[in-house]
């Protein structure tokens, strides 16, 4: 059984959600000011939980 996600398995709600945590890893990115000690680990981490809901939705679990 695959957990590979595609686009169709989120929903709308969800795909804004992760367009605009994709923007604000962007924009702590370009607001660094050349160290790279950006910490994007509470952003990528609201993005693997809907990346989660996504998979559990997919494969029928609750």
């Amino acid at each position: 059984m695959a957990d590979d996600l595609d686009l169709s398995d989120f929903t709308a709600g969800e795909k804004v959600r992760m367009a605009g945590l994709i923007a604000r890893m962007t924009k702590r990115g370009l607001a660094d000011n050349g160290t790279g000690n950006v910490d994007l680990s509470d952003l990528q981490r609201r993005f693997e939980r809907i990346e989660n809901q996504a998979r559990k939705r997919k494969n029928g679990s609750k």
